[in-house]
């Protein structure tokens, strides 16, 4: 089981429908489907934010829709810190024609599974992780994301 501890920086996130219950939802689903369990620190933000964070920890000056910090081996079983922005997620969401409340749950899968140690990187992993989003997102009544 996925603890989830969640700081709403971003107001706008308040919006979303059963908020709480969606983030342990994908969290969860996320868990079960990589093996992984232990406490997660969520921050819901906004663009400015994240992109200053993607600036000082992968180089990038600009905003991202999330982020993903791994806990180090000696802070276990704490799995890590999962970012997202509110505005690139939501803009995100409209152009996909997809609620905010899902596309939320996928990026929160997404980051889960990068802690867990996923990446997408090469074209073999993307297809690795892309499954494992789609069976957690299945698993939650979520459609596929990349159809």
């Amino acid at each position: 089981m996925i603890d989830v501890d969640v700081r709403v920086d971003e107001p706008l996130w308040r919006g979303v429908e059963a908020l709480e219950a969606k983030l342990e939802a994908a969290l969860n689903a996320a868990g079960a489907v990589c093996a992984r369990s232990g406490p997660v620190s969520i921050l819901l933000t906004n663009d400015a934010a994240i992109q200053t964070l993607n600036k000082n920890f992968r180089g990038k000056d600009k905003p991202t829709d999330v982020l993903s910090f791994r806990a180090s081996e000696i802070e276990a079983p704490f799995l890590g810190d999962i970012c997202v922005a509110y505005g690139v997620a939501k803009r995100d969401a409209d152009v996909a024609n997809t609620a905010l409340g899902d596309h939320l749950a996928h990026l929160l899968v997404h980051g889960l599974l990068h802690l867990a140690g996923h990446d997408h990187e090469v074209d073999t992993e993307a297809e690795k992780m892309e499954a494992l989003e789609i069976r957690a997102l299945a698993s939650i009544g979520i459609a596929n994301p990349y159809v």
